[in-house]
Formats: C-alpha cells, structure tokens, sequence
C-alpha cells in the first residue's frame, strides 16, 4: 500500500539557507545535509527528503546540547 502525503510535504523545499559550508564530518554548517543528502536532494522521493530533514533536526539538536 502507497502512503499518501499532505500536498506541502510532497513539494518539500531544500532547506538551504545559502550558507554551504562543509565542516569537518562534511555536514553543511548552514542547512546541517550531508554532502550526499545535498547532492541527491533533486532526486530524493517526499518520504527521503522528510528522512533528510528529521535528521537535520536531530544533527540540529545535538549540536545545540554539545554547546550548552
């Protein structure tokens, strides 16, 4: 059975925020993507990209309990 999705998760933006730059475990310090989630984003089905972003919310969140 196929999952149907909310129309605003089908046209799921990037979550660019024009500040790419990789650090060192190549994470974008501005959108939190991997390099590979960056490049494949285009090509990414509405259920891989909401994946993508949980896990830039999760990058997210660890990143603001190490600088606590």
């Amino acid at each position: 059975m196929v999952q149907k999705l909310p129309p605003q998760l089908n046209a799921t933006q990037s979550p660019c925020v024009r500040n790419c730059c990789l650090d060192a475990e190549d994470i974008c310090i501005g959108c939190l993507r991997s390099i590979d989630e960056i490049v494949g984003w285009g090509s990414k089905s509405a259920l891989e990209k909401a994946a993508i972003l949980e896990r830039c919310a999760a990058r997210k969140r660890a990143k603001e309990q190490v600088h606590k």
